[in-house]
């Protein structure tokens, strides 16, 4: 299917059929990348997303341990003189 690229206040796009738009999946906002003779629009991504599945993966590895153990309680000086 071809589109016609028009101006749209000081920029330009195209209307991109609503057919399309549902068979895509494409939400409101998608992400834009440029390579040669092309622009990919795909689904905006969402912040953290895939994390969990990635933390569960670190977990089934044993790779999810505290780093700074003999930090992780503080100094001496936090354990017997600091107040709050």
């Amino acid at each position: 299917m071809k589109a016609r690229i028009i101006r749209i206040g000081n920029s330009q796009g195209i209307r991109i059929p609503k057919p399309l738009l549902e068979q895509s999946g494409l939400g409101d906002q998608v992400e834009l990348e440029v390579q040669p003779d092309q622009i990919i629009i795909r689904r905006a991504r969402r912040p953290r997303e895939g994390w969990t599945q990635a933390f569960e993966a670190m977990a089934a590895k044993g790779d999810d341990e505290l780093l700074d153990v003999h930090g992780a309680g503080g100094s001496e000086w936090d354990r017997e003189e600091w107040v709050w």
